[in-house]
């Protein structure tokens, strides 16, 4: 038996009469059965060398037994807290009410369970894990007090640093001004911030991770699985955003990093398991673009402007030539007679025609020579939506001052198409302007401009209609010809627009008509192929 029983033993008189003290008949039903008899120095052994601090106290908490483990616990030997107050331990870092409900509850004959703060026996603070718990006699009233406790100081400290850490990791998450959120591998939301949360009321598009996902895989196809398998990362990749109701226009900019975690679940403790996880970045560019759709619109306007600078010349200069050429028509015609009556008498006459045609075919040549040349554009491949969407920005100004109601109900997943960007601005931009003209000139109380696009398997539609008086059936074969027009002015208001417009639709091997079976207005029908037939010249 240690040094330590053999003192509890001079305090009682022997450990038999204290077990049979504290638990009255136990000690013959535990250790006389019909295997045996179990040396007394078991239990008592027992009781010393568990890994765990105990004490024996009297109701008044004055210590009469400590174990080998309070001994390491709390530095203190069995002769300076034999006899002692429980108290001996405490620090007063803990607060009374924390005391109050601890002798509270044991004298309620129950068992406390909670967290104390000590002080080593050299001054050290440690936080014990205690539970405390009465042991009655015979009569049922409470005779002693067994204490057991644990330094857990340091699982504490290693707790609140995780706690911390985790805390740490939450404001600089919340802190960012951009939206963060971490996945697992099975698409579950695991971590995000403030501007995470508050995307999902702004886009009402249910989970944001999970639309954005989709995007990011419906568009990076085999390469997200392969930078995933990589643990490799992606950025800058660019969304547009409808709002709810279609009112607003969002963009964003994605980017994501993968990370391996070990598990920390029970399963995981014998074997050494790890998760994958994405932290996904979200970033609101939607001001961004906004200023360089705005560089842009100006850039286009500036370009636009010298386009129609250029058709201006060349429509005065065609016009021209086409005023000239009336009336040499009719001298032709006249020299032809003079020719055919042979009369000397008319020599002369017939000179002064030839001279007259003579200066007017070189007039025509000279302004021919003055026309500007159109150059021709690269193809490359074109999304029609956006060239609409650019055309209706540079029309806004127009649209709005008119009181015109656009509705824009274009196809989400036009496919592209070859074409030159810039002639194609020029005809959506004239069929626009038509409508716009045609509708300010119009009695219509509703002014309406509505543009769809659509496709099916070989072609792209484009649909511009307006609310305006229309174009008379026995007029639409004409409005595409040179200086037509369907205005009651005439003159200088007829001009190339919709020949040009025809002109580029050619080009671009489509087809161009006004809808016959559309009586609220005017229909311009459009359509393109999805692949050009490439020429063999």
């Amino acid at each position: 038996m240690k040094k330590n029983s053999l003192r509890f033993l001079q305090t009682h008189t022997s450990m038999a009469n204290v077990i049979d003290e504290l638990a009255p008949g136990v000690f013959e039903e535990v250790y006389k059965d019909e295997r045996g008899v179990v040396p007394y120095n078991l239990f008592v052994e027992t009781v010393e060398q568990v890994p765990i601090a105990i004490s024996i106290t009297d109701k008044k908490a004055k210590i009469l037994y400590v174990n080998e483990e309070f001994i390491r616990v709390t530095g203190y030997q069995p002769e300076d807290v034999l006899g002692q107050n429980e108290s001996l331990l405490s620090d007063k870092r803990t607060p009374r009410d924390v005391y109050h409900d601890l002798w509270h509850t044991i004298s309620s004959k129950k068992v406390w369970h909670g967290k104390l703060c000590n002080r080593h026996k050299f001054g050290r603070r440690y936080l014990a894990d205690l539970t405390i718990a009465p042991i009655l006699n015979e009569q049922g009233t409470i005779a002693y007090y067994i204490g057991m406790h644990r330094d857990i100081t340091e699982s504490y400290e290693s707790e609140k640093i995780g706690i911390n850490q985790k805390l740490l990791i939450e404001s600089v998450l919340n802190a960012s001004p951009i939206a963060m959120v971490v996945i697992d591998n099975e698409d579950r939301v695991i971590l995000d911030n403030h501007n995470y949360k508050a995307l999902v009321s702004d886009l009402d598009k249910g989970e944001p991770a999970h639309y954005f996902l989709k995007l990011l895989r419906d568009e990076m196809g085999d390469l997200w699985s392969e930078l995933q398998g990589k643990e490799q990362g992606f950025n800058n990749r660019e969304y547009k955003v409808e709002t709810k109701g279609g009112q607003h226009t969002l963009w964003f900019s994605c980017a994501g990093n993968w990370f391996i975690e070990n598990e920390v679940n029970v399963d995981a403790f014998f074997e050494n398991t790890s998760k994958q996880y994405l932290i996904l970045t979200i970033t609101d560019i939607t001001r961004q673009r906004k200023h360089i759709e705005e560089l842009h619109i100006q850039t286009l306007k500036t370009m636009m402007a010298e386009d129609e600078r250029v058709r201006s010349i060349r429509e005065t200069l065609l016009g021209a030539m086409h005023q000239i050429h009336l009336p040499m028509n009719q001298i032709r015609a006249a020299e032809q007679i003079l020719r055919h009556k042979r009369d000397d008498q008319n020599a002369g006459l017939l000179q002064i025609l030839q001279e007259i045609q003579q200066s007017g075919e070189e007039a025509v040549a000279t302004m021919q020579k003055c026309i500007p040349e159109i150059l021709q554009a690269a193809l490359i491949p074109i999304n029609l939506n956006q060239i609409l969407h650019e055309v209706l920005l540079l029309s806004h100004q127009k649209l709005w001052s008119h009181g015109i109601d656009v509705h824009w109900v274009p196809l989400s997943s036009l496919p592209k198409m070859l074409g030159s960007e810039n002639r194609l601005r020029i005809l959506f931009k004239q069929l626009i302007d038509n409508a716009i003209e045609a509708l300010s000139g119009s009695d219509c109380q509703e002014q309406h401009l509505r543009i769809t696009t659509d496709q099916d398997a070989d072609l792209i539609y484009v649909s511009i209609e307006d609310s305006g008086p229309g174009i008379p059936v026995e007029k639409r074969a004409k409005v595409f010809e040179p200086f037509y027009s369907t205005r009651s002015k005439g003159g200088n208001q007829a001009g190339m627009g919709l020949v040009m417009a025809k002109e580029i639709v050619i080009q671009h091997q489509g087809f161009i008509e006004i809808d016959p079976s559309f009586d609220q207005g005017c229909r311009f029908k459009i359509s393109f192929p999805l692949r050009r037939h490439v020429s063999k010249e």
